[in-house]
């Protein structure tokens, strides 16, 4: 048994300084710092916890001068990413990831995940001890070799086991502590993922958890493909049939293409909120719709660059990263013809089709 799994057993009794467990999440965007706070309430309560909660903050200079760490730690509020909310008296922002991360047994890895090949080199070889990992990052990295996960990617570079948790999770509706699910992914002992699963849990923020990291991962990646099919749909204001049938088509070809890519993946995850749920509110609220509305609207002539610079404020978007990544696997496979609407949302993003194409894909030659 791992010494997180150890100190989190010790429930409600007394723990010594030396046997708690500390985290550190590695990402501070709207989402980081929302998990930041959701992890320091539970810390600062549970006993098996260090109290601090160390954040790893990419540093940047604000408008007037200071450098957002110094602002986070004065003023307890990541005033770029999450302004308005507190984290928690106990969330320390560090900008010098080896420090944050130094003497930590809790790793929560929650970035934008073209960045997270570079933070695992950063960390190689400075994790030591038994130390276990959850992944809230969305994305896959594409190699020559096929698709790797990011949970994949942690535990290969950093040597580490890691979990995974993803839901229909907008983090400016979790901040204000509205009710929303999630759902941990795991593999081998459920132990650990009930350690997970007594971290981030709240009475507003229900946690499940399920023995199918991929499954779980891969559905939280391939949601923000869906996403963008669903902006385009608002930006051409096709309807809600339309948006209906687009989130139907997107959520068949996400199944289709987990249970290819890992055929232990369970039908069953795709009814948890890293599933369906996830796939409504990302296509009705999230940033990836917002954006690409804004393309379709514009008739594809502003670039996702562009808009993302606009409308992000900095936040970074996943969807048309990841339907290049997914459209790179299914070119390598052989299966664009049998993901129609994947193939469909990479060629309107890089420009070789319409948005119109959206509705109809099944004319398009791929």
């Amino acid at each position: 048994m791992s010494p997180a799994l150890e100190k989190s057993r010790q429930g409600n009794g007394e723990c010594n300084e030396v046997s708690k467990s500390k985290v550190t999440v590695v990402g501070s965007g709207n989402w980081g710092s929302v998990a930041a706070k959701l992890i320091a309430s539970n810390a600062i309560k549970l006993p098996s916890f260090h109290d601090e909660v160390r954040m790893w903050v990419f540093e940047e200079v604000l408008p007037n001068g200071e450098k957002l760490t110094d602002v986070i730690n004065k003023t307890n509020e990541n005033v770029k990413y999450l302004p308005g909310i507190k984290l928690g008296r106990n969330v320390v922002a560090d900008p010098d990831l080896e420090n944050a991360v130094k003497e930590a047994n809790m790793l929560v890895f929650v970035t934008p995940h073209q960045f997270m090949d570079g933070i695992c080199k950063k960390l190689d070889g400075k994790i030591t001890g038994d130390v276990e990992a959850i992944s809230l990052v969305k994305g896959m990295e594409v190699k020559k070799e096929g698709p790797c996960m990011i949970s994949s990617l942690i535990s290969k570079q950093l040597g580490i086991n890691c979990c995974v948790l993803m839901g229909a999770n907008i983090a400016n509706e979790i901040a204000v502590e509205k009710f929303s699910e999630a759902t941990v992914g795991y593999r081998g002992s459920r132990e650990i993922a009930d350690t997970w699963v007594q971290l981030f849990s709240t009475p507003y923020f229900m946690v499940t958890p399920v023995h199918d990291v991929e499954g779980v991962e891969l559905c939280g990646t391939l949601k923000n493909v869906v996403a963008i099919a669903a902006g385009f749909v608002d930006g051409l204001e096709m309807g809600n049939n339309t948006k209906a049938a687009i989130m139907r088509i997107g959520l068949r070809e996400m199944k289709a293409l987990s249970k290819l890519l890992f055929p232990s993946v369970k039908d069953s995850t795709f009814f948890e909120s890293c599933g369906v749920a996830d796939v409504i509110t990302t296509c009705l609220g999230g940033r990836n719709r917002r954006v690409a509305e804004a393309f379709a609207k514009s008739g594809g002539k502003r670039s996702f660059d562009e808009l993302e610079a606009e409308m992000l404020q900095g936040q970074k978007l996943q969807g048309v990263s990841t339907a290049r990544e997914v459209y790179e696997v299914l070119n390598h496979c052989g299966w664009l013809e049998m993901f129609p609407l994947f193939s469909t949302v990479h060629q309107i993003c890089t420009g070789r089709l319409q948005p119109e194409a959206i509705v109809q894909y099944r004319e398009n030659k791929l």
